[in-house]
């Protein structure tokens, strides 16, 4: 009986979700960045671009899901700019990995009851750990991006459509001396520091990279240990002379 309703099920969105796919070509963009630019500072970077094709929508629809999106940013200290009438811009600062982490996966996974419908297109985990060399700090950041929410599957896992043809996704990492992937890099684009990565819908995406960032308060103290060095030797040369 169950498995009959599940064909059923699947019967009645097939057409369904290949009349969207039809409809719907391009019609979203969603970039989501993270730039660590030092030791105490960095941005979660994300924007969302609509294209024309999402008039067909609901009007209603969409602003409850762009206001779940502002409401989930104020909550995080963050800010969100609309950089034209079609693409929506969002910045959430952090001071160091921990944060990051903590921030990253708060956003985009926001409800932990039923009580408010979850809108996100994804859910996430993030991980960043650090070690401290001083100079600078050693980055292990992983991350595991769920999209298997994204397709319609058969009762046994078979992904029968996925929304690629309706839905860009990309994930990017900046940082000021680059990074090293770890595992699969056949998605990976890079671009000066940055390393970008298409994402697979209907899938589990799984990202590792090792990076690291200069650290400006081992930087300064070592500065200050070789000026008081310095300072100390030439005192010293001065009394022999």
């Amino acid at each position: 009986m169950i498995v009959q309703r599940q064909k059923s099920v699947i019967r009645f969105l097939v057409p369904v979700y290949i009349l969207l796919l039809t409809m719907l070509t391009g019609c979203v963009e969603y970039d989501i960045g993270v730039k660590m630019n030092s030791q105490t500072h960095g941005e979660i970077v994300q924007q969302i671009q609509l294209k024309d094709q999402l008039n067909l929508f609901s009007r209603a629809t969409l602003q409850t899901w762009l206001d779940s999106i502002a409401k989930r940013v104020r909550q995080l200290s963050g800010k969100t700019e609309m950089l034209s009438d079609q693409t929506l811009k969002v910045i959430i600062p952090f001071n160091n990995g921990a944060e990051l982490a903590v921030k990253f996966n708060k956003f985009f996974n926001p409800y932990s009851n039923n009580d408010e419908a979850d809108l996100s297109l994804l859910s996430a985990n993030l991980d960043v750990a650090q070690n401290n060399f001083i100079l600078a700090i050693r980055n292990h950041l992983q991350l595991d991006l769920d999209l298997r929410s994204l397709a319609v599957v058969s009762a046994n896992d078979k992904v029968l459509l996925s929304p690629d043809n309706f839905l860009d996704l990309k994930f990017s990492l900046a940082t000021p001396w680059g990074a090293k992937i770890i595992g699969d890099d056949t998605l990976v684009g890079r671009s000066s520091h940055q390393l970008v990565w298409t994402l697979e819908q209907g899938k589990l995406n799984h990202i590792e990279t090792i990076f690291w960032v200069p650290s400006p308060i081992g930087i300064g103290a070592l500065i200050i240990i070789l000026l008081v060095a310095g300072g100390t030797y030439l005192k010293e040369e001065k009394v022999k002379s």
